[in-house]
């Protein structure tokens, strides 16, 4: 299927036919016995391994299956929020390999994601939270990641809206990160689908995977509701339902799902053009085009496959944030829902082979998936094309049987 490119000059030129032109931005293809690689999960991190397979390795054979629709789960569930700040060397390497990517994603995908570098603030709203951002900042200049402390003044700047002397969170400065900011969710999943249809990939949508199937300790295939389909190489991208898939293959993850809550408010006029993370209280803002103020909080407190919203999650977080930003008091709650996350127990993701041979994981990435996108598709492409890649190597499943650790909850007091 030949990509046709989207301009000013195509809108002008399908306007003259009344916008009757527009072909289908990927088809709904039939799957085929068999393919080269196989990616189950039509997410964001799905898709981007599937394009950065066909874009920087000529892997064009690949189907990417979707038990639902394509972008349904975590990634039209998230709150966009893109940033790279981590104090751990292997976390701050692929978060910025994928900010980085973000910046030039619209021209590369000939698609408009709508990325929109606004800048980031992590509040400091305790003694020992300013001496662990502050930690990070040096960590980060060292990594060659962008960030800086500013002092309450500049945050006041920055954020009008903010009440900087809250009598119990008192805003005492923040790390902040001019390039994070935000993207559309929905576009990049779209935006990355159809550049894989383009180079020929299929992408099969409401095909849900019933079984994995191995021989001698390899893979063979995977058994689906629309048939058996044979690959070489299968990769399982597939979140908070990883476990689920890594049982049918015939070994176990170090994870644990839960669900990760957030709601919108009804929209109003622009107020805020920062994104604000203040994990003190386990909460972060931005605004959307739309107008809407994008609120999210922490995971819930057991584990569950539920994608719906619950009161306490709006009491905690609303409760917390309307002191460090009093005129949220005032607004309505438009939406709110729910994503399954899958946690590990350093709070970092697996990228890796498998006991299976054939078989790599994408998983783990907890409350922080959006943000990795780009450059998680990116890293798990080249583990599955060469076998290896810089970027995954300290993420290997088997960390944990070997104490490697990646802690990233500890350093940054929160799993965003």
């Amino acid at each position: 299927m030949g990509l046709k490119r989207y301009s000013v000059f195509a809108i002008v030129r399908e306007a003259m036919s009344y916008h009757q032109g527009w072909e289908r931005a990927w088809p709904w293809p039939k799957p085929k016995r068999k393919y080269d690689v196989v990616i189950v999960g039509a997410g964001g991190h799905g898709l981007a391994t599937a394009y950065y397979l066909g874009k920087n390795f000529g892997i064009t054979n690949v189907a990417i299956i979707e038990k639902g629709w394509l972008g349904g789960g975590n990634t039209g569930r998230n709150t966009t929020i893109i940033r790279s700040n981590y104090l751990q060397d292997p976390s701050a390497a692929i978060y910025e390999k994928a900010r980085s990517l973000y910046e030039t994603m619209s021209q590369d995908l000939n698609y408009n994601v709508m990325f929109s570098p606004r800048g980031l603030l992590m509040l400091g709203q305790t003694e020992h939270e300013v001496r662990g951002y502050k930690r990070t900042v040096y960590a980060n200049n060292l990594q060659g990641v962008e960030t800086r402390w500013i002092e309450p003044d500049e945050v006041k700047k920055l954020v009008p809206i903010i009440n900087i002397a809250g009598p119990r969170y008192p805003v005492l400065g923040a790390l902040y990160q001019a390039r994070g900011g935000t993207a559309r969710h929905d576009a990049v999943a779209w935006g990355y689908a159809r550049a894989c249809s383009a180079m020929g990939m299929d992408v099969i949508q409401q095909c849900e995977v019933t079984g994995v199937r191995s021989e001698g300790g390899r893979v063979k295939g995977i058994d689906t509701t629309k048939g058996a389909i044979d690959c070489d190489k299968l990769g399982l991208v597939v979140a908070g339902n990883s476990s689920v898939l890594a049982e049918m293959a015939g070994f176990r993850l170090p994870i644990e799902s839960l669900a990760l809550q957030a709601l919108v408010s009804e929209p109003i006029k622009p107020c805020m053009d920062v994104v604000v993370m203040a994990n003190t209280v386990h909460g972060y803002m931005s605004q959307s085009d739309k107008g809407e103020m994008v609120i999210g909080g922490g995971t819930d407190g057991f584990n569950n496959y539920t994608q719906r919203g619950s009161f306490h999650h709006i009491e905690e977080t609303v409760r917390s944030l309307i002191e460090t930003f009093p005129m949220l008091s005032r607004l309505k709650m438009l939406r709110q829902w729910g994503g399954i996350v899958d946690m590990t127990g350093d709070r970092s993701p697996i990228l890796s082979k498998t006991p299976v041979e054939g078989v790599f994981v994408n998983c783990g990435w907890g409350t922080g998936g959006f943000k990795a996108i780009p450059g998680s598709g990116w890293a798990m492409a080249e583990l599955m094309a060469r076998g290896h890649s810089p970027l995954t190597e300290e993420f290997s499943m088997y960390r944990f049987r070997e104490g490697k650790f990646i802690d990233e909850s500890v350093a940054a007091g929160v799993a965003h």
